[in-house]
């Protein structure tokens, strides 16, 4: 089964009665009436991460994904709560001293506070993340409108990339492995922009999964679909070059997730606010798409205006 088939069979029933569990159909807890936003994720090792031979850069892109929850949501995190399970080899000194001074940096660039958590002894590492925020307003999935436009933040692929670097699927010079393990590990995430997106965003997810994977999640509950243009999806020049000779398939790219980057719809007058906004911070924001109706199946179009055969829609959380 499916993570999103297990919730609505067992336990979204439990949570009918609570309106801030937002039917669990949304990454966040949100109490309006206490302005309180919270997220919860889970990260195991093998799985979410390769190894643990850098807990630095793992627990950095650990937090900076678990954080990304309540950015996308126009929201910035304040505080956030950390378990760990693992060993004496896991937890090592050398390991603890590295995850401290990493997380003491996440904190002063994202202005977070670590308020508790707990740890136990396992073989089996993994990290658990509570992150908190508090706001009046968030943007939730399932909102979006016909003929919205679809937009994304910053560049895709990067990330997906960098995997492959670290499982030895893709050879590359230094340089190239150097800036793509980067990605992989300190995603881009953007807090400035929460204002922004409480604004103009009809409806908003982080790109965790897969940008296709992701979209669908964004109007699952809606009566709605989508079309796609490879050619506007942004990437970065340096997967260009890998595209360039044949190293990699943009489609594969940029369905593949771990990119944090932020995906929403917003309707065309909002088009001047949304590019003004992106001039001001310094952020790069594409519109990749548009919201169709649901008698139009959802595509991806190439540069030849053809409808492009998708294999792999991106990550699933199958049981």
């Amino acid at each position: 089964m499916q993570e999103f088939e297990i919730i609505k069979k067992y336990f979204q029933h439990l949570s009918s009665n609570n309106k801030n569990s937002l039917n669990l159909n949304d990454d966040v807890f949100f109490d309006q009436s206490k302005k309180l936003v919270i997220s919860v994720d889970t990260y195991i090792e093998g799985l979410h991460f390769i190894n643990f031979e850098n807990p630095g850069l793992v627990i950095k892109k650990i937090l900076r994904s678990s954080i990304s929850d309540l950015i996308c949501k126009g929201v910035k995190p304040k505080y956030y709560f950390i378990s760990g399970s693992g060993n004496s080899k896991s937890f090592s000194k050398k390991n603890l001293k590295s995850i401290s001074k990493s997380l003491k940096n996440e904190q002063k660039k994202f202005s977070i506070n670590l308020c508790g958590g707990d740890t136990v002894y396992s073989n089996k590492l993994s990290f658990t993340i509570i992150s908190v925020g508090f706001s009046k307003k968030i943007i939730f999935r399932n909102k979006a409108k016909l003929n919205d436009d679809i937009f994304v933040t910053g560049c895709l692929g990067d990330s997906y990339i960098g995997l492959k670097v670290l499982q030895k699927k893709i050879k590359l010079n230094k340089k190239l492995k150097r800036y793509f393990k980067n990605k992989y590990y300190q995603p881009n995430l953007h807090p400035y922009l929460t204002k922004g997106l409480l604004s103009f965003a009809n409806t908003s997810i982080d790109i965790s999964d897969g940008l296709v994977s992701d979209l669908e999640k964004l109007i699952n509950k809606q009566k709605l679909s989508y079309k796609l243009y490879l050619k506007d999806i942004p990437i970065s020049k340096n997967l260009e070059k890998l595209i360039d000779i044949k190293k990699v398939k943009k489609i594969s790219s940029i369905s593949n997730g771990d990119d944090y980057e932020i995906l929403f719809t917003a309707s065309p007058s909002k088009t001047r606010i949304i590019n003004k906004t992106a001039r001001n911070l310094g952020i790069k924001i594409s519109k990749i798409g548009k919201i169709c109706i649901n008698s139009q199946k959802s595509q991806i179009i190439n540069i030849k205006g053809k409808k492009i055969a998708l294999k792999d829609k991106g990550y699933f959380h199958n049981f």
